[in-house]
């Protein structure tokens, strides 16, 4: 296998977490990786060697992300699907850390996809705003006000939940 190939398939992993992030499905995430890694190979020579394949691969997906919510839109079909219950969780959670990434995995799924798409590309997938603006295609002004008001969210929306948590605790 080339030099290439190689490094496209060390981003996979990295490429379907930020599908689920955007999908919430894991067979939607699947064909949309599959669908930008079959794109990536197509246009193989557009890739600069020397250079991680990482963002222009995330670049390649959000591009085709966005393409297919605007096709969604259009149809007027549900754009994202709840997560299916066995995703949801498989296990109860026994530990407070596990309850809690529970909370804050579903306070991100509940925030717009893309206020969601730039928290998930700076915080987590590590990108630089700079990049992470490049591979949205959007000004830097705009990432940033995109992950102010995600972060404002996800503090409100997991208040909330906390204040549920302890209502429920005092009731029984």
């Amino acid at each position: 296998m080339d030099e290439k190939k190689a490094a496209i398939l060390g981003e996979i992993p990295r490429l379907r977490r930020y599908a689920r992030s955007l999908l919430r499905n894991r067979e939607s995430a699947d064909d949309l990786v599959q669908d930008c890694l079959e794109r990536a190979l197509l246009r193989l020579e557009s890739w600069q060697t020397g250079e991680s394949p990482r963002r222009w691969l995330f670049t390649i997906m959000h591009h085709l992300f966005i393409d297919q919510m605007r096709k969604v839109n259009r149809r007027g079909e549900a754009a994202i699907l709840p997560l299916d219950a066995n995703e949801a969780q498989a296990v109860p959670a026994e530990q407070a850390e596990n309850a809690a990434s529970r909370e804050i995995i579903d306070a991100l799924q509940a925030i717009s996809p893309d206020r969601r798409a730039a928290l998930v590309m700076v915080a987590i997938e590590g990108f630089s705003y700079a990049e992470a603006a490049n591979i949205l295609g959007v000004p830097a002004g705009t990432l940033m006000s995109r992950i102010a008001r995600g972060r404002e969210e996800l503090r409100s929306l997991l208040d909330d939940t906390a204040r549920r948590r302890s209502i429920r605790i005092v009731e029984k």
